[in-house]
């Protein structure tokens, strides 16, 4: 696995995005997409193997309706350390425009009969061109598939199968972009405490008004 493509695309003087390295530890594979804002708006879907975030970009975004096969255009492998980057690229930089944190989760890897399969099995299965798989996020869960284009070198499809987790439904990503956002989280969070703290400083006030 290689950061090669990553690293020649990218001017890291003028560009917040992680530099990052091949790593990868003992737990859960991890996934990622990322919505980018960029020239055309699509959804960056990242599949952590190997060291490295195999990456495709979603025109428009993954889909829980099985009748939904998304085009997937596979990119450069990213670093690990990318899958909680979000912020503005700048212009004039390669992506330019901003990022943000649509889903992340967990995902298995698994054959054909949705059985779980070593790590180095599903690089052969992506190598053969088609990999199965089970997401655990807060929005994508259950069985996916990405299945590549016979005769095409980087064109994919992003399949959502038929289980529990499936919706006949028209679905829209777009739908969901601001409240699975780690900006939005975080701004919740701070909006949390903050009130928390005003509630906390009446108690105060109140407390003092009645001791008078």
């Amino acid at each position: 696995m290689t950061l090669v493509k990553y690293k020649e695309k990218r001017n890291f003087e003028s560009t917040p995005e992680p530099e990052g390295k091949v790593a990868s530890g003992k737990h859960d594979l991890i996934f990622v997409v990322q919505r980018h804002h960029a020239s055309q708006l699509h959804y960056d879907f990242r599949l952590e193997l190997q060291g490295t975030l195999k990456s495709w970009a979603v025109p428009k975004g993954p889909s829980l309706n099985p009748a939904d096969k998304r085009l997937a255009m596979q990119v450069e492998d990213h670093p690990i350390s990318y899958a909680t980057f979000e912020g503005d690229i700048p212009q004039g930089n390669y992506g330019a425009g901003h990022v943000d944190v649509w889903d992340h989760g967990t995902y298995i890897p698994e054959d054909e009969h949705q059985q779980p399969i070593t790590a180095a099995q599903f690089a052969k299965n992506l190598e053969a061109g088609s990999i199965k798989f089970t997401m655990k996020g807060r929005h994508l869960k259950g069985s996916f598939a990405l299945v590549k284009f016979k005769g095409e070198d980087k064109s994919w499809l992003l399949i959502k199968h038929k289980d529990q987790y499936a919706t006949e439904e028209p679905y829209s990503s777009e739908d969901y972009a601001k409240k699975s956002s780690l900006a939005y989280t975080q701004k919740r969070a701070e909006k949390k405490t903050a009130t928390g703290k005003v509630a906390a400083d009446k108690k105060v006030v109140k407390k003092k008004v009645r001791t008078k």
